[in-house]
């Protein structure tokens, strides 16, 4: 068993702000590393499809997501959204939820189910749905959350926003 808090000593240049903490392990610890947060402006989306993806687990290796953003030549106010077997999932660093005008639905199958994410659905917030990529002119906006970003201060965008050619 590892306790983290025995092994993670935050740095005195970390100890205010928003900081992410990174721990890289196999079968034992191979790395701890800090980092200041910085929020990565979105004001656009692109619809892609990640059919060939698994990312259900957080992964150093993100080659594939990399692969994704490239290909759908994302500028640096611009993101993609996940596509899987015709259903949204989620951006390449976070998790999503949809308004339909009442509730804020996030997809029942997502690439990675984050902890923000289980968060929120424990305190119904949002709720799990199926998210056709056909449907989404049904739905209003669209926020993207992870662990890093407070869901009622993460970006929000219209869903005019998603690209989908």
């Amino acid at each position: 068993t590892v306790f983290l808090e025995d092994l993670i000593k935050i740095p005195k240049e970390y100890s205010s702000g928003v900081v992410k903490c990174k721990v890289v392990y196999d079968d034992s610890i191979k790395g701890i590393s800090f980092a200041r947060y910085v929020p990565k402006p979105v004001n656009g989306l692109f619809l892609v499809d990640g059919n060939n993806i698994d990312y259900s687990y957080k992964y150093s290796d993100r080659s594939k997501l990399d692969e994704l953003l490239t290909a759908a030549n994302c500028g640096f106010d611009e993101d993609i959204l996940i596509v899987k077997n015709g259903l949204i999932t989620d951006t390449s660093y976070s998790n999503v939820a949809l308004f339909d005008g009442t509730d804020w639905l996030t997809p029942s199958a997502p690439l990675l189910a984050g902890t923000k994410r289980a968060k929120l659905l424990e305190e119904g917030k949002i709720r799990t749905g199926e998210i056709a990529a056909a449907e989404l002119k049904y739905f209003e906006k669209i926020k993207l959350f992870n662990a890093m970003l407070d869901f009622d201060e993460c970006p929000t965008l219209p869903v005019a926003c998603i690209n989908q050619s």
